[in-house]
């Protein structure tokens, strides 16, 4: 059943990329899509919590037989991915125009990304990976058509460093192929015992760089901003929820099943120390840049890479505890990973599309306070309350049960045997941590600046009811996930069975408790809290009740002693956000400048306009100085299109010369 529902799918998906030219039918991909989404989430909650059955087709790649299966954190990943994909495909991008180019890439990235998902050998997973890189950039160039400026460099930088990833996956697949003899990943997985810890060290490596730059590691994270700023919501709920979730699945996949880390205790240690050390810094730095951000998409996708780098840490955590066979420890954070990933799937993809909400009523996304959730109902305040209240980890969301269970795991760390990985632990508890409480700032800011404040005359018309609608159902299903945590969980129980031989996600639950392995440790109920909270806001709705019987005084805010319109005296994102530049000074490097346009003399001012910024570090110090490299040895080659016949004869002759003293010798 459930391959069928996946098979449905795939073909409503492919039927979408042929149809979208077509003008005549505009209106039908976008419900092909969407239904596609629908189907897809069916059939993961049909199969979890076992795989799907294998699938053998009857045509191979490189002499290799595709097959097709879902093990059950494929399909946990996949199915929350497709929750925000299916609102997003539904409404679809407000920037595409009546073009059917994004339709094609949105179905294109969701056929790569259930490729990568469930693909079993390393060729045709490569070739997946590629479709899915090429649907994004199909999307936004569907999306650039329409846009006031129409450059393609976002797009191309993105292109390039997952090109860079690709190559790095390519080294990988070809390190174990040539080490199992055999290109597919059950091979993979039963050569591991007999892999050297050079080999699993080199293809870890490759692995963690090639995917790493698609969930948003250092350096790659610096795509992030500027290609998600040149498209719509709807792109960004796509590529941080199925995605960026197949990215992590196909490296947690390759270390803990490919690579020899069950059976070699050193290269298991190292690996974890490497990814927790990069895990944790690109969340730091991301989180960080996230803060400073005054547009919608910026600001996310900042926000996604630093979700992605927490659980990419916790892959790191997960190799550490294997190293030292405490298995039901690397369960749990493993476990804790995925239930991580879940929820961001969900509060992400709701976010994103309050951003397209709020373009379509002001044409831009900029974080200004204008009194959104005033002027467009209740339905958009309670998702996209619930949803920031996840990302800035606030009980009893999901983003605060995970966060709860990453905190844990790492508190854990007094059970490894050697010193180096309990300060490892110590040193990445601090750096998430950091990320944390920045990021609550970050999400206060986005929630405060972003949908509060007083109305504005000029923008009056409210968020469209179709997205409205579609975040208060992303926002109620983001409390569902950590309300029913206890029930979840027991999909991953098979999962961390097979890789681990350990019942960690059963012994995550105790009753209706929530606990990490025993509830002698520590121990939260989201399920209890959400009906203990309603309870408790009895007691300030009852003294408002009490006071309303004493006139309420209005006057205006003080405003340098002046009497402004109140909107004159709001906070704006770079007040608010201008303490945290100047005390992170070193990372940020900010840049100012102001500039002066005079009337008629130098005395008179017209205007003044000022500019202010951060500095993107690895743009300045990694891929500018790269780009120089490559330009400086394009200028010098570039004379070898002189045009000069006399040149290219002897290039010719001096090529049959270098043949001959080849030949004789």
């Amino acid at each position: 059943m459930s391959a069928d529902l996946i098979l449905a799918a795939s073909v409503l998906w492919l039927a979408t990329a042929i149809l979208s030219p077509v003008r005549s039918v505009r209106a039908l991909p976008r419900y092909l899509l969407a239904a596609g989404c629908v189907l897809g989430v069916a059939a993961c909650l049909i199969a979890l919590p076992t795989a799907t059955p294998r699938v053998e087709f009857p045509f191979a790649l490189a002499s290799q037989r595709i097959a097709f299966a879902l093990e059950p954190s494929a399909l946990w990943l996949l199915g929350f991915g497709l929750v925000p994909a299916t609102f997003a495909c539904w409404l679809g991008s407000p920037l595409s125009g009546r073009s059917g180019t994004w339709w094609a890439g949105a179905s294109l990235s969701l056929l790569g990304a259930l490729g990568v998902f469930g693909l079993q050998d390393g060729m045709s997973m490569l070739v997946a990976w590629e479709v899915m890189s090429l649907g994004g950039a199909v999307m936004l160039a569907g999306e650039r058509e329409h846009a006031r400026e129409a450059d393609g460099k976002p797009v191309l930088l993105m292109l390039a460093l997952l090109e860079v990833g690709a190559i790095a996956l390519v080294f990988a697949i070809l390190l174990l192929d040539h080490a199992s003899a055999d290109i597919g990943f059950d091979a993979f997985s039963a050569h591991a015992p007999h892999t050297s810890a050079l080999l699993s060290w080199a293809a870890g490596i490759a692995l963690l760089i090639g995917f790493g730059a698609k969930l948003g590691l250092i350096p790659f994270y610096e795509w992030f901003p500027r290609a998600y700023s040149s498209g719509s919501g709807a792109t960004g709920a796509l590529f941080s929820g199925v995605v960026l979730n197949a990215a992590y699945f196909a490296l947690s996949r390759g270390w803990n099943s490919w690579l020899g880390v069950a059976h070699d205790s050193g290269t298991a240690f190292g690996l974890g120390v490497v990814a927790i050390a990069i895990g944790v810094v690109s969340a730091v730095l991301a989180i960080l840049f996230a803060f400073q951000q005054d547009d919608w998409r910026a600001l996310l996708s900042y926000s996604s890479a630093e979700n992605a780098s927490v659980a990419v840490a916790m892959l790191g955590v997960t190799q550490l505890f294997r190293s030292d066979h405490l298995n039901d420890l690397a369960g749990l954070a493993w476990t804790v990973a995925l239930l991580h990933l879940a929820g961001h799937s969900l509060a992400k993809g709701a976010l994103f599309l309050v951003a397209d909400g709020i373009q379509a009523s002001t044409g831009n996304y900029d974080i200004v306070p204008r009194g959104w959730i005033r002027n467009s109902g209740f339905m958009l305040g309670l998702g996209a309350l619930f949803a920031v209240m996840s990302l800035a980890s606030i009980p009893p969301q999901a983003g605060f049960v995970s966060e709860w269970y990453v905190f844990q795991s790492v508190f854990q760390g007094f059970h490894l045997s050697a010193f180096t990985g309990r300060l490892a632990l110590v040193l990445a508890g601090a750096g998430l941590a950091l990320a944390a409480a920045v990021a609550l700032a970050t999400f206060v800011k986005l929630f405060g600046l972003g949908l509060l404040g007083m109305p504005d005359p000029d923008y009056q018309r409210p968020v469209p009811r179709r997205s409205a609608a579609a975040v208060g159902v992303l926002g109620l299903c983001v409390l569902a996930v950590a309300v029913g945590a206890p029930l979840w969980l027991n999909a991953l129980a098979s999962g961390a069975r097979t890789l681990f031989q350990a019942n960690s996600p059963q012994a995550m639950v105790s009753g209706w408790l929530l606990v990490p392995l025993t509830d002698k440790f520590a121990f939260i109920s989201p399920s209890k809290l959400v009906i203990v909270m309603p309870l408790l806001a009895l007691i300030p709705l009852a003294l408002l009740r009490l006071t309303r019987t004493r006139p309420v005084r209005r006057t205006a805010v003080w405003f340098g002693g002046m009497t402004p319109h109140g909107r004159d005296a709001l906070t704006t994102p770079l007040t608010f956000s201008n303490a945290m530049r100047t005390f992170y000074s070193f990372v940020y490097q900010p840049t100012m400048s102001t500039e002066r346009e005079h009337e008629q003399r130098e005395y008179f001012i017209k205007r003044l306009v000022f500019s202010e910024g951060v500095t993107d570090l690895f743009e300045r110090h990694l891929f500018e100085p790269a780009v120089r490299i490559v330009t400086w040895c394009a200028d010098k080659l570039r004379a070898l299109q002189s045009g000069n016949l006399n040149f290219y004869l002897a290039l010719i002759g001096g090529l049959l010369v270098a043949i001959l003293a080849l030949t004789l010798v």
